[in-house]
C-alpha cells in the first residue's frame, strides 16, 4: 500500500469569507424616522436660541414660540382652516386641469411622430416663458376672479409634467416593444402593457415636481386681488410687518407640499410594486 506524502495530499479548500448583509446585521441602531426628524428640530432649536439671545430681533424674524402661539390663535379664530380650504381648492383645481392637459399632450406627442411634430415645438417654446410673466395676460383674459389663479397653477403644472411623461414614453426600451409585438400584442396592448407602465416612474417624478410648482404658483396667484387664502393672509401680514403670521403661512405651504409629496410617494409604492428598485444603503 502506498502512503501519500504531504505534497501528494489534496489541497485544503480555500477559506470563504461570509459577508454580513443588512438583514443579517439586524435593524439600524438609530431608526430612520429619528434621523429625518432630528435635523428640522435642530434648526428650530437654533432658531429659538438666536431669537432668545437677541441675534434675531422680533421685527426681523419672530421666534418659534411666538409663531406657535400665533398659529394657535389663528386656528382658534378659524382663519387658518378657512385659508387652507380656499387655497386647497385653488391648487386642486389647477392640478386637475394641468394633469389632464399634460397627459393628453404628452401621450399624443410621445406615441405618434406626427403628434410630436404638431405639439412638441409649441410646448417647448411656451415652457421657456416664465409662468409668472403671464399674470398680466391672464388678468386681461379671465379678469381678477378665481379663473386667473387656477389658470396660473394649471400652467405651472402642465409643462414639467409634460416633459417628464414625454421623456418617459420616448425612453421606453425598444426591445420590450418589439418583444410585445412578437408575442402578438396589438398597438393598444403594447401601449397598455409595455409603454405606459414603463413610462409611469418618470410620470410620477414629474407629478412630484409639479406639485411643488403648483404651490409656488399659488403664492403669486393669490396676489391677484385675493380676499382669502394663505397668500392673502401672508400679504396682509406683510403690510403690518407681522413676521409671525408670515412664518405661519410659509409653514402651511411647506406642510401642504409635504402632504402632496407623501400622497404621490404612496402612489409610487402601489403602482410600481412590480418594479424592484434600488433603495439606497
Amino acid at each position: 500500500m502506498t502512503i501519500a506524502t504531504p505534497r501528494e495530499r489534496a489541497p485544503a479548500p480555500p477559506e470563504v469569507e461570509t459577508l454580513r448583509t443588512r438583514a443579517s446585521r439586524g435593524p439600524d441602531r438609530v431608526p430612520r424616522w429619528a434621523v429625518k426628524t432630528a435635523s428640522p428640530l435642530v434648526l428650530i432649536g437654533l432658531w429659538q436660541v438666536l431669537s432668545s439671545t437677541g441675534v434675531l430681533p422680533r421685527d426681523v424674524l419672530a421666534s418659534p414660540a411666538t409663531v406657535a402661539v400665533t398659529a394657535a390663535g389663528m386656528w382658534a379664530d378659524g382663519a387658518l382652516q378657512s385659508a387652507v380650504a380656499v387655497s386647497g381648492v385653488r391648487v386642486l383645481s389647477g392640478i386637475a386641469i394641468g394633469v389632464v392637459a399634460a397627459v393628453l399632450l404628452a401621450t399624443l406627442s410621445g406615441l405618434f411622430r406626427r403628434g410630436e411634430d404638431v405639439i412638441d415645438a409649441p410646448v417647448q417654446m411656451l415652457r421657456t416663458v416664465p409662468v409668472i410673466g403671464l399674470i398680466p395676460l391672464l388678468i386681461i383674459w379671465f379678469g381678477i376672479g378665481e379663473e386667473p389663479k387656477v389658470a396660473l397653477i394649471a400652467l405651472a403644472v402642465t409643462f414639467p409634467l409634460y416633459m417628464n411623461l414625454f421623456g418617459g414614453i420616448r425612453n421606453v426600451d425598444a426591445t420590450l416593444v418589439e418583444a410585445a409585438r412578437t408575442l402578438g400584442l396589438g398597438w393598444f396592448g403594447q401601449v397598455r402593457h409595455v409603454i405606459l407602465p414603463s413610462a409611469m416612474p418618470q410620470f410620477l417624478v414629474g407629478l412630484r415636481y409639479s406639485l411643488g410648482t403648483a404651490w409656488l404658483a399659488l403664492v403669486f396667484g393669490e396676489t391677484i386681488n385675493a380676499t382669502s387664502g394663505i397668500g392673502y393672509e401672508m400679504n396682509t401680514a406683510r403690510e403690518f410687518f407681522q413676521t409671525d403670521v408670515i412664518v405661519v403661512c410659509l409653514a402651511l405651504y411647506a406642510v401642504l407640499g409635504l402632504v402632496g409629496d407623501l400622497v404621490v410617494r404612496t402612489l409610487e409604492r402601489g403602482l410600481l410594486s412590480w418594479r424592484p428598485a434600488f433603495s439606497g444603503r
